[in-house]
């Protein structure tokens, strides 16, 4: 029991290191960790809420985002990625394990504030992934971008 909440709060804070990463050169934002790294939950889900505002660019109007699944592939394995804000959502599911390249961007049309970003698997078995989010202007400016991991387990 000591055991496995050692590693749920170490996984966690992998997570939360990972995800805060910030590339300066491309204005991009991206991170990534290990889902279930003793490959027993159906259910594991790591949430993370997004923060889009003006940073002096421009009001956010949208929030861009991928997935990429670098585990190898298991056959029903894979790992999605979903957006949402207010009444509306999107997703997307990295269809290619392990080939290095993620899924296409989806984008979630709902101006500034605070997406949800939820990541999860679809079966038993742990998963690695990265992941990679843009709050955008309505002319496509990269703008103001903070993320917190509300959950991972």
């Amino acid at each position: 029991m000591k055991i496995q909440l050692i590693k749920k709060i170490t996984t966690g804070l992998v997570l939360v290191v990972a995800m805060l990463g910030y590339v300066t050169t491309s204005s991009a934002h991206g991170g990534g960790a290990t889902m279930d790294i003793a490959g027993v939950s159906r259910t594991f889900t790591g949430v993370v809420l997004v923060s889009c505002f003006d940073d002096g660019n421009g009001p956010a109007e949208n929030l861009i985002a991928r997935v990429r699944d670098n585990s190898p592939p298991v056959p029903g394995l894979l790992v999605n990625l979903q957006v949402f804000k207010g009444n509306k959502a999107v997703n997307i599911t990295d269809t290619n394990s392990g080939d290095a390249d993620y899924s296409p961007f989806v984008t979630l049309h709902g101006g500034p504030g605070v997406y949800f970003m939820i990541i999860n698997k679809t079966d038993m078995g742990t998963r690695s992934f990265d992941a990679e989010w843009h709050c955008n202007t309505i002319d496509g400016v990269h703008t103001g971008t903070e993320i917190s991991v509300s959950q991972f387990n």
